[in-house]
């Protein structure tokens, strides 16, 4: 790797390094290294953990609220392969790899490669300038996925977070009443209420009881202002 693009690289991750060796072993290919123990494969292994742990830890304390179900279904989008590769390809950092003769003619440049030269630099920063300095790297490269992952888990979990407000308040869980149901077996809508201690919530309609039950939800963390309409309806 010449000077130019090291400083590059370097430039692009916010991190210089003190074993060059390293970064360029991290940028390396498996078609292209003499070995595939020079390639960058046990890095790729490494910095998949690195970045799991990093990500879990993240979510685990900045969103208390969510069950171990709601941590894991963000967790699997945020490090997911086709995630890696796009926050890869958004950086550059494909086009600073080295590949074998017609690799970087492929589909996999900006997919699967791209996904494991992230993972391979997580994991070289780690080895060279210890975890704070890799989780600095992750949480700047997926902050905003981060944020925009709990908008769209926040839409779907109303229930779930109802149900955490009420273990803080109380002892009994919300209580899900169907009031109505209209239509013919084959094309139902069904009209739910949410009971919270002596309190009814304002009911809501669903073409299933889980859509008319995640309404209603909704509509009581409006009425307790857990969550605003604009936010909610987003």
């Amino acid at each position: 790797m010449d000077e130019q693009t090291r400083k590059r690289l370097e430039e692009l991750l916010d991190y210089r390094f003190e074993d060059q060796e390293l970064l360029c072993q991290a940028l390396t290919h498996s078609s292209l290294a003499d070995s595939r123990l020079l390639s960058n494969e046990r890095l790729e292994f490494l910095g998949d953990s690195i970045l799991s742990l990093i990500i879990c830890k993240t979510l685990f304390m900045q969103f208390p609220e969510y069950l171990e179900g709601d941590l894991t279904k963000i967790k699997s989008m945020l490090v997911s392969r086709k995630t890696c590769a796009k926050l890869s390809a958004g950086m550059g950092l494909h086009t600073l790899a080295s590949v074998g003769k017609g690799m970087d003619k492929t589909r996999a440049m900006a997919g699967s490669i791209a996904a494991g030269i992230l993972e391979a630099v997580i994991a070289a920063i780690y080895i060279d300038g210890g975890y704070e300095h890799a989780e600095r790297f992750v949480l700047k490269t997926f902050q905003t996925l981060i944020e925009k992952a709990d908008a769209q888990q926040h839409q779907e979990n109303f229930k779930s977070i109802l149900q955490q407000h009420a273990q803080q308040i109380q002892s009994s869980p919300p209580i899900y009443e169907v009031l109505d149901e209209k239509g013919p077996d084959h094309n139902k809508c069904f009209e739910v209420a949410v009971v919270l201690g002596h309190h009814r919530f304002a009911s809501a309609w669903g073409v299933t009881k889980k859509e008319a039950e995640q309404k209603a939800a909704r509509t009581a963390l409006e009425s307790l202002g857990l969550v605003d309409s604009e936010e909610a309806t987003r």
